[in-house]
């Protein structure tokens, strides 16, 4: 029997599956991630707690799997992606917390380079918008901040890294300083074009090229696990971003396939191929997983809030008394009677871009209920993901490609039937649910997989793809438009909304 090792370091657990040569999970471990809130706006992670747990769920995966090391062909790792760190090369250890993505701290350093005019070449060169979410700046900010850090990345003597360099690091005891194009592709640093990091934008940020880590494809040797850390050497074998991961554990490999994972904020990917295009939507262009050194890109939208509008349900209205509920109480009513919630909590994330937005409900009557606002809650889901997948569509069209014929879907909230009913009734195309929904994982296992002779290529993949259960759209397509206007509708009322 082969069997794969996936590494799933995530923003509130890492997690460690094993695989077996179908695809199909064998066991798994899971150990929750203290999150760290210095100031309002601010969030780190221990990075010496993200190794001790992951190293902790590998040991446990493999035992509860009745496997040893040695039966492992490669080793695969996904992550949380933007999550930035320093460390010393001397020693191993970190010289700050991991500053992660959902760290707003470096919003002054975009400022000034948006103000130096730089928006245009970053985009044109990364595919991204000047944002803290990127590590660039976060780097930025603890090389200026960090005792000492300005000092010591001058000597040479700091390694930079998103969380996969870290782990690499760890298991390779420091053998190896690397990471793929799909995390490079975050940083704000990186010319996905060239595949390279790029000397002006360093220049731009003021960061010393020594602290980089190499750049490999995300399907390649990226060393072998020490064989005192899990019993065995394992081969390395496969490394990505965790939503270019799920991408292609759904097996979206050509141009025109999209994924939608439904977490606590939903990101939606669509594979543009070989095709670099800059989103005129509202949307980021990213490197996708890469199993050679020829690039490849997918448009990228993100909802800042998604499921996490049940765990308000759940908490802030007391409307349920777990997340398993909402379904049931959305069922109470066929429809959410005009009622429509915009979960502007944190902003609206793209396609709109309103950071300052916040939260709204819309339509209420005296006949409104609980079960009117749980499910016009769950719907504000499917409603932003539609506003995502029009603007991918948009701009595949406008780059003269194929119109979308299905979405995939993954991610904790797809198990919700009557969510992925609604969701492929707007879109008026089908919703498919694989058999595997562990697909950021599985990217990663697959990504590990084909580097070390276990799958031939990614057309094996594409045949080991099931799907559980296929949505296909009842409403008509008018009705569905006009759900729609009503949507933006009440997106307007809450970007426009007065403050009181």
């Amino acid at each position: 029997m082969t069997y794969l090792l996936a590494l799933d370091q995530g923003t509130s657990s890492s997690r460690s599956i094993v695989f077996n040569g179908q695809g199909q999970v064998v066991a798994q471990a899971q150990l929750e991630l203290t999150q760290i809130y210095p100031q309002p706006g601010w969030v780190e992670h221990d990075p010496m707690e993200i190794w001790r747990t992951q190293l902790a769920t590998a040991r446990e995966a493999l035992a509860r799997a009745g496997i040893t090391a040695s039966d492992v062909r490669a080793l695969g790792i996904t992550n949380q992606r933007e999550t930035t760190m320093l460390w010393n090369r001397k020693t191993g250890l970190p010289i700050h917390n991991a500053i992660v993505w959902q760290d707003r701290r470096a919003e002054p350093i975009c400022v000034k380079l948006r103000a130096r005019g730089l928006a245009p070449t970053i985009q044109a060169k990364t595919g991204l918008l000047i944002d803290a979410y990127f590590s660039g700046t976060k780097l930025r900010w603890l090389l200026d901040h960090a005792p000492g850090a300005r000092q010591l990345a001058d000597n040479g003597e700091l390694a930079f890294g998103t969380i996969d360099s870290w782990l690499i690091w760890q298991l390779t005891h420091g053998a190896v300083h690397a990471t793929d194009v799909s995390n490079a592709s975050r940083t704000m640093l990186f010319n996905v074009n060239s595949n390279q990091w790029d000397t002006e934008l360093l220049q731009a940020l003021n960061i010393p090229a020594t602290l980089l880590p190499s750049v490999r494809p995300s399907s390649a040797l990226f060393g072998e696990v020490s064989a005192d850390l899990l019993g065995a050497a394992i081969p390395i074998g496969g490394v990505a971003g965790d939503q270019q991961s799920a991408l292609f554990g759904q097996a979206c490999f050509k141009p025109g396939m999209v994924k939608n994972t439904y977490g606590t904020g939903c990101f939606m990917l669509m594979h543009t191929g070989r095709h670099f295009q800059t989103s005129a939507n509202g949307l980021i262009t990213t490197s996708a997983a890469q199993t050679t050194k020829q690039p490849e890109f997918a448009m990228e939208g993100s909802v800042f809030v998604g499921g996490a509008v049940v765990q308000w349900l759940r908490d802030g209205l007391k409307a349920i008394p777990s997340s398993a509920d909402v379904q049931a109480l959305a069922e109470s009513v066929p429809d959410a009677g005009g009622v429509m919630v915009v979960p502007a909590f944190t902003g609206l994330g793209a396609p709109y871009w309103k950071p300052d937005a916040r939260g709204s409900i819309t339509g209420l009557s005296r006949g409104s209920t609980l079960a009117h606002i749980a499910r016009a809650a769950l719907e504000s889901i499917a409603f932003q993901s539609a506003a995502l997948l029009q603007a991918m569509s948009r701009d595949a069209v406008q780059a003269g490609g194929l119109a979308v014929a299905e979405l995939r879907v993954d991610g904790g909230a797809c198990v919700n039937n009557l969510l992925m009913q609604f969701q492929a009734d707007l879109l008026g195309i089908p919703v498919l649910r694989p058999a595997v929904i562990e697909t950021t994982a599985l990217g990663a296992a697959y990504l590990a997989g084909l580097s070390s002779g276990v799958f031939q290529d990614t057309n094996e993949l594409s045949s080991l793809w099931q799907a559980e259960r296929r949505f296909e759209p009842t409403l008509a397509p008018g009705h569905a438009a006009e759900l729609m206007a009503r949507w933006e509708h009440a997106v307007r009322q809450t970007v426009l909304a007065p403050d009181c």
